[in-house]
C-alpha cells in the first residue's frame, strides 16, 4: 500500500517460551532471559567474524545469536549515485565492525514524535538519516554451513517512511534463535529519492530513476544469494516478508523479473499491490519536480548536487501540483514503484506479466481493525449506527447504509465503533491479491488477525502493525502493542510455528493450528487468528459484496 500510516491515523483521529525482559533498546533488547547468571553478550576482536564478498565483518553474539548490524550491500547513493541503480559497495581490507544499525533512508523526520500516544504505542526507532543507507542486518544461530531457511524483512511506512528496525517487533533475534533460521532486514531508498522518474526529461541516464528503491531491494536479495551461506543460511530458500508498505514491496518484488531464483516465497501483511504506477503519470510527476526546481533537461544533473532535505521539499511541492492537476483516488499515485515494462511489469501482477512467480507460494494476512478511528479517542467509542453511517458517507456516499448493514449481518455482536473500524479496514486488497495469486500454480494462504490487547481500555483493537510481533515471537519485546505476558505469547507460539513451516516447505500447516486450507475464490478460506483460531469461508462475505469494486 502506498499510504503513510501515521498520516492516516492523523486524518481519522487515531492516534516466547522464556520469560521476558521488559525494556526496549535497539541494540540489546531481548525477549529471552539467559538460562543462568553467566555472561550473555560476547563482543571482541576475534568474535563473530564472517566473510562477505566485499570483505570480512565482525558482529557480536547476544543470547547465543550471532548479530550483524549495518552491513553494506550497496554503495553510498548520494551525489552522482542519486537516482541511479544501486552499485556494489567498495571492498574493504580490514575487518569491518557491524555492530550498529545502518542509516535510515532520507525521509521527513519533522514532528515524527509529536504525538505521545503514537510514540508510546509504536515506539518508533530511528537512527541517523543519510543517503548512505544501503545496509542490512543479520541474525543467525550459527556461522556453520547448515543452510537454514532465510527470512528477509521489508519494513513498512508506505514507500516513503520507515527503516529496518522501525519497531521493536521487527527485531530478528528471537525468531532466528528459536526457529533456527537466518533473519535479514534491510534499509533501502524511499520516497522521492527512491521513486522519482526523471527518464522523461533526463533521457537514458535517468532510465532507472523511478524504480531505484525497488532495485535496492533486488540488490539486497542478490547480496543474500551471494553471502548468506557464510551466515548459516540457504540461498535457495529465501522468504520475503513485509507489512503495510512492506507487504506491497513483497508482491511487487515477486513480480519483478529480477526476483527469479532469489525469491522463493512471500508473505504480505496488511498491504499488497497488484499494479505499479503508470509510466506516463510518473514521468509527468518527474517533469513537475524538475520545473519546481527551476531546472531544464540540460541542467537536470543539479538535482544530484543539492542536499537530500532540499530535494525532498522540492519533490513534495511537485507532488502537490500533481495531486491538483491529476488527482488519484484514495492512496494511489505518489512516489512509488513504476510499471516501466523493464524492471516492473505492466499490467496485473501474478498474471502472464510475472509468470516466473507462479512457483512462489504466498501468505496474506490483514488485521480486523487496521485503521481504527477510536484507538486513542474514548469519545468515538460511543458512536452509534447513524454516526458511523454519517462518517462513512465521506468515503462511500449513498452506499454507506447498505455497507453498514452488510457488515452488521456478518458480525451481529460487533459494536458500531467496531463495525466502523472493520469497514474502514476492509479486506478488498487482500482478497484481490489472493484471487490473482490463486490463478498461479503455487498456493496462497489467507489469514485474518483479530486478537485485541487489553491496552488503552480496549480501544486499540486489532490495529495496523499489531500482528508483526506475533509472527516473530516478539510479543514481550513489543509490549506496547500486546501488554506482554502469557496470553499474547501463546498465540505468537502458534503463528511463528506456522510461519516457520511455510518458510521450510511452502505450507503453513502445523499441529498447533486448525488445518489451514489453500485460498480459493469459490470459498474464500480464511484462518482467523485469535486466542482461539478457526477457519471460516468468506467470514465477511456480505460486507465485501456490498463494497464498491
Amino acid at each position: 500500500m502506498k499510504s503513510n500510516r501515521r498520516d492516516f491515523f492523523k486524518k481519522v483521529g487515531v492516534g516466547t517460551l522464556a520469560a521476558s525482559v521488559p525494556f526496549s533498546s535497539q541494540a540489546f533488547a531481548s525477549q529471552s532471559t539467559p538460562n543462568s547468571d553467566d555472561q550473555f553478550l560476547q563482543i571482541g576482536d576475534n568474535i563473530a567474524i564472517a566473510e562477505t564478498t566485499n570483505g570480512k565483518v565482525r558482529g557480536y553474539i547476544l543470547n547465543s545469536t550471532y548479530t550483524y548490524l549495518g552491513i553494506p550491500y550497496g554503495a553510498d547513493t548520494s551525489g552522482k549515485n542519486r537516482f541511479m541503480a544501486p552499485k556494489k559497495p567498495a571492498a574493504w581490507t580490514e575487518v569491518k565492525p557491524t555492530i550498529w544499525w545502518g542509516n535510515t533512508a532520507p525521509q521527513i523526520m519533522d514532528n515524527r514524535y509529536a504525538n505521545v500516544h503514537y510514540s508510546f504505542a509504536d515506539h518508533w526507532n530511528y537512527d541517523d538519516v543519510s543517503e548512505d543507507c544501503l545496509k542490512l542486518n543479520v541474525w543467525t544461530p550459527s556461522l556453520d554451513r547448515k543452510r537454514r531457511p532465510v527470512m528477509v524483512w521489508l519494513h513498512g511506512g508506505g514507500f516513503t517512511n520507515g527503516n529496518a528496525i522501525e519497531q521493536d517487533g521487527y527485531h530478528g533475534e528471537n525468531f532466528a534463535k528459536q526457529g533456527d533460521v537466518v533473519f535479514v532486514s534491510i534499509n533501502h531508498r524511499l520516497g522521492p529519492i527512491g521513486f522519482t522518474d526523471l527518464s522523461g526529461v533526463g533521457g537514458e541516464k535517468y532510465r532507472d530513476s523511478g524504480n531505484v528503491g525497488m532495485l535496492d531491494i533486488i540488490a539486497a536479495l542478490e547480496w543474500v544469494r551471494d553471502n548468506i551461506a557464510n551466515f548459516g543460511g540457504d540461498p535457495g530458500n529465501v522468504t520475503i516478508m513485509g507489512q503495510s508498505g512492506g507487504g506491497a514491496k513483497v508482491t511487487c518484488a515477486m513480480a519483478m523479473p529480477a526476483s527469479k531464483g532469489i525469491v522463493h516465497k512471500g508473505v504480505a501483511l496488511s498491504g499488497s499491490m497488484l499494479k505499479a504506477n503508470d509510466k506516463e503519470y510518473a514521468q509527468t510527476l518527474g517533469r513537475f519536480v524538475m520545473e519546481e526546481a527551476k531546472l531544464s533537461p540540460e541542467s537536470l544533473d543539479k538535482l544530484q548536487e543539492i542536499s537530500w532535505r532540499e530535494y525532498l521539499d522540492i519533490a513534495n511541492k511537485g507532488m502537490e501540483r500533481m495531486r491538483k492537476e491529476y488527482p488519484q483516488p484514495g492512496f494511489r499515485g505518489g512516489f512509488g514503484p513504476i510499471a516501466d515494462g523493464t524492471h516492473i511489469p505492466k499490467g496485473e501482477f501474478f498474471s502472464e506479466t510475472s509468470a516466473h512467480a507462479t512457483d512462489m507460494p504466498l501468505m496474506v494476512c490483514t488485521t480486523f481493525h487496521e485503521w481504527n478511528p477510536t484507538r486513542t479517542n474514548a469519545e468515538l467509542e460511543k458512536i452509534d449506527r447513524s454516526g458511523v453511517i454519517a462518517q462513512l458517507k465521506e468515503r462511500f456516499g449513498e452506499k454507506s447504509e447498505e455497507i453498514y448493514s452488510a457488515y452488521q449481518k456478518d458480525f451481529p455482536d460487533a459494536s458500531p465503533a467496531d463495525l466502523w473500524a472493520m469497514i474502514l479496514s476492509n479486506r478488498q486488497g487482500a482478497i484481490n491479491t489472493s484471487t490473482a495469486k490463486a490463478k498461479q500454480s503455487a498456493p496462497v494462504y489467507l489469514a485474518w488477525f483479530g486478537w485485541e490487547p487489553n491496552l488503552y481500555d480496549g480501544r486499540m483493537k486489532a490495529f495496523h502493525c499489531i500482528d508483526i510481533c506475533f509472527w516473530f515471537k516478539n510479543t514481550d519485546r513489543m509490549y506496547t502493542h500486546t501488554g506482554g505476558g502469557a496470553r499474547p505469547r501463546a498465540l505468537a507460539d502458534k503463528m511463528s510455528a506456522s510461519l516457520l513451516a511455510f518458510m521450510r516447505t511452502g505450507n503453513p500447516n502445523v499441529p498447533k493450528l486448525p488445518t489451514w486450507p489453500e485460498f480459493s475464490t469459490a470459498n474464500g478460506e480464511t484462518l482467523i487468528l485469535n486466542d482461539t483460531c478457526q477457519v471460516k469461508n468468506k467470514p465477511d462475505g456480505n460486507g465485501l459484496a456490498a463494497l464498491p469494486a
